[in-house]
């Protein structure tokens, strides 16, 4: 049950991620980062970059939806997100799944 909450949560945010490039007319060679974050990164995130799309979920959520979307784009997980689970989520307070294109600074 777990895993297709799981699932059904990163299928949800990648539509939202879709739509929002689409909306916001990215370019092909435009792409989301995706990262974990606490509540005063993802503060900080939103404050620098427009459009940003993040989620809130508990560590035994928020850890393999990141990884789920992670593989879904273009960049995929690097060795130290693969790492990621729900124990080192909640040491380290992560709290959010955060999109941002990093070439889409505000202004």
């Amino acid at each position: 049950m777990n895993e297709q909450i799981i699932e059904y949560q990163a299928k949800e945010y990648l539509f939202d991620l879709n739509n929002t490039a689409r909306e916001n007319g990215f370019k092909t060679d435009e792409h989301w980062k995706v990262t974990l974050a606490t509540a005063a990164e993802k503060t900080a995130i939103e404050k620098v970059y427009y459009p940003t799309i993040s989620t809130k979920a508990g560590p035994e959520i928020l850890s393999g939806m990141f990884l789920l979307v992670k593989a879904a784009l273009p960049e995929g997980p690097d060795n130290r997100e693969n790492a990621m689970d729900a124990d080192s989520v909640a040491k380290n307070q992560l709290q959010y799944v955060v999109a941002y294109n990093p070439k889409r600074a505000r202004r």
